[in-house]
């Protein structure tokens, strides 16, 4: 049976399309795997892992290559993650980064999953030793009651895309990757751009096509009339063969 694999780094949330897959492709598994193990989960795609990858880089940065597709598909916004009663904590909502000039900065790169990755990284700014920053998306993942978030303005933002791989010399594009694809870019279940609608079309066609070769030629509707026949029974152009009466009607008597 035919089953759609699918991977996605932390924050992604790809359950509403799971749903409308699962709602139009009941008799198609899906399944959803959250990668930990970097920004980039290509390397599934190229083990044979999964059929098709959600990632994250930098805006502005052109994340296809020779072996995979990718469609940048949302940006995120940076967030600063600060200790509570850092002077972060003072700003409504926005944080300007030229106002963070001189602080103690934290780096990702030096929280791998081996270690406890983004979440001891959270944790570790709890305890007062710098500031860090990470997308909207994956400091919601993350909240503590000790570490205050707020947007920081001024810093560069990152981009949610799907990625997939491309067919090998002549082989067509997988239909299975391509109607998630078209799901993921909003199209509706009777969009002529689904493959699975295609297919249907394609079938349609052939079935109309067979029946009006199998319907056999009507034949003319009551027979076919003698020439010269008008209808009634009277011949063509001959007189009435009933009785007519000479001079008009009788006159009586006077």
């Amino acid at each position: 049976m035919a089953e759609l694999r699918i991977a996605f780094v932390p924050g992604v949330t790809p359950g509403k399309w799971l749903e409308r897959w699962r709602e139009r492709h009941a008799d198609v598994p899906v399944t959803a795997t959250r990668y930990d193990d970097g920004p980039d989960p290509r390397g599934l795609l190229a083990s044979g892992d999964a059929d098709l990858v959600f990632l994250r880089f930098d805006d502005g940065a052109k994340p296809a290559d020779a072996t995979t597709h990718v469609i940048p598909l949302y940006e995120e916004l940076p967030v600063v993650c600060a200790p509570r009663e850092h002077e972060v904590e003072l700003y409504d909502d926005e944080v300007p980064l030229a106002e963070l000039a001189g602080q103690t900065w934290l780096d990702l790169a030096d929280y791998p999953p081996s270690v406890g990755g983004t979440a001891m990284a959270v944790e570790v700014v709890g305890s007062g030793a710098g500031l860090l920053v990470v997308p909207m998306s994956v400091a919601r993942l993350h909240r503590r009651k000790d570490v205050v978030q707020k947007v920081l303005t001024g810093a560069p933002s990152t981009r949610i895309g799907i990625a997939w791989l491309k067919p090998v010399g002549d082989e067509p594009e997988d239909p299975l990757v391509e109607e998630f694809i078209g799901i993921v870019r909003g199209r509706g279940a009777n969009s002529s751009r689904q493959p699975s609608v295609q297919e249907r079309e394609r079938r349609e066609a052939a079935e109309a096509q067979r029946k009006r070769q199998r319907s056999p030629q009507e034949a003319p509707r009551g027979g076919a009339r003698k020439t010269g026949q008008r209808s009634g029974g009277r011949p063509a152009g001959g007189k009435s063969t009933g009785s007519k009466r000479r001079g008009g009607p009788a006159r009586g008597r006077g």
